[in-house]
């Protein structure tokens, strides 16, 4: 006991002690939000798969999210910036589920849409070979990697977590949050709160701006379910009656 009195009075072994289980905490956390972030998305998709139609949602976010990924993944990767295992195993998991929901989207889509998403995905490709390629021939350094992929990721967070806005500008306009689900905006907010804290406990100001950028828009998102919590149900119901009524004029 007095040995371990010792070892734990001990400023710097004090420390340690409470960063690694902060750390543990923070790294179990990431990883249920992960889980949330992206499987909260299956409603979504099992609405289109079981309608055979992706009707007004959009490719764009997921096309965003899949762009965000992977470039997070080569962020994390040891010839970039080494010890970041917790950043590329869960950018990893996201970036074939984003790969998967945007497959049944092109499934289920046609015409322009299908098109758009393989413009899209085409151009998603294209600029990850193009990034990696430029950094690994010219940028020799841990250091310029960090700070060149780093400057890029947060452009595109913000590109991402500012896609959604053509679909907060549809709430606003109908007065319907039909198209923006409320679980994923909740998982927006759980995320960015999460990868904000972890951001400023290891003080990495390319994981602190675009995620304290994603918990803003998060909470505009919930903002906007909230007002138009109502008006949500009340066209929901009378779009329901509609079809109802259609089926029994057919049937008469």
């Amino acid at each position: 006991m007095d040995l371990l009195s010792a070892y734990i009075n001990e400023p710097s072994h004090l420390s340690i002690t409470i960063d690694l289980l902060v750390f543990s905490q923070i790294i179990k956390h990431l990883r249920n939000i992960v889980k949330i972030y992206f499987i909260f998305s299956r409603p979504t998709f099992y609405r289109i798969y079981k309608n055979k139609s992706v009707e007004h949602f959009s490719v764009v976010p997921y096309v965003a999210t899949l762009l965000n990924c992977i470039l997070w993944v080569l962020y994390g990767m040891p010839f970039v910036k080494p010890n970041s295992t917790l950043i590329v195993t869960i950018n990893g998991a996201g970036t074939v589920i984003e790969l998967l929901y945007i497959f049944i989207y092109l499934l289920f889509s046609n015409g322009s849409r299908r098109i758009k998403a393989l413009l899209l995905l085409f151009i998603d490709i294209t600029f990850i070979a193009v990034v990696a390629g430029i950094i690994l021939s010219i940028f020799k350094s841990h250091e310029r990697r960090t700070l060149i992929i780093g400057i890029i990721c947060i452009v595109f967070c913000i590109l991402m977590y500012a896609s959604p806005l053509s679909i907060m500008k549809r709430v606003i306009r109908t007065k319907s949050a039909e198209y923006m689900p409320l679980y994923l905006s909740i998982a927006y907010f759980f995320n960015g709160l999460c990868w904000t804290t972890y951001s400023l406990i290891h003080l990495d100001v390319n994981l602190t701006i675009p995620n304290a950028i994603e918990l803003l828009f998060a909470i505009v998102q919930l903002l906007l379910h909230a007002i138009y919590n109502k008006s949500t149900k009340r066209q929901s119901n009378e779009g329901k009656s509609e079809v109802a009524l259609s089926e029994v004029n057919v049937t008469h």
